[in-house]
C-alpha cells in the first residue's frame, strides 16, 4: 500500500544539475533505511548513495563530491541532488526503501539523461 514516486528527471546538458524526488506515500521516518540507486541500457542497478535512519549517507565513487542526498521529513520526501552531471550518468534512476521484516521497496523511476 505504501508507495515511493520519483520524479524531476529529464534533459540537461553536461555540467548541469539536476534534482530528484522521492515521494513516499507514507512517513519515511517509520523507513529502516532509504537510498538513490540507478540502471543504464544493458548495465545491472547500482547503488548511487543510501543510508540508514540517523546516520550519515553512504556514496558511490562517481557520486561522491556531486550528488547529495537531503530529506524533509514534513514532506515525507527524500531528495537527489545532482550537480556536474556527465553523459555517464544517463541512466533510470530509483528510489529504494526498506523496512524490517519487509522486503525492498521500489518506485518506478525517473529518466536522467545527460547529453555532451
Amino acid at each position: 500500500q505504501v508507495q515511493l514516486v520519483e520524479s524531476g528527471g529529464g534533459l540537461v546538458q553536461a555540467g548541469g544539475s539536476l534534482r530528484l524526488s522521492c515521494a513516499a506515500s507514507g512517513d519515511i521516518y517509520s523507513f529502516y533505511s532509504m537510498g538513490w540507486y540507478r540502471q543504464a541500457p544493458g548495465k545491472q542497478r547500482e547503488m548511487v548513495a543510501s543510508f540508514v535512519r540517523g546516520s550519515s549517507t553512504n556514496y558511490a565513487t562517481h557520486a561522491k563530491g556531486r550528488f547529495t542526498v537531503f530529506s524533509d521529513y514534513a514532506k515525507n520526501t527524500v531528495y537527489l541532488q545532482m550537480t556536474s552531471l556527465k553523459p555517464e550518468d544517463t541512466a533510470v534512476y530509483y528510489c529504494n526503501a526498506v523496512r524490517l521484516r519487509e522486503g525492498p521497496l521500489w518506485g518506478q523511476g525517473t529518466q536522467v539523461t545527460v547529453s555532451s
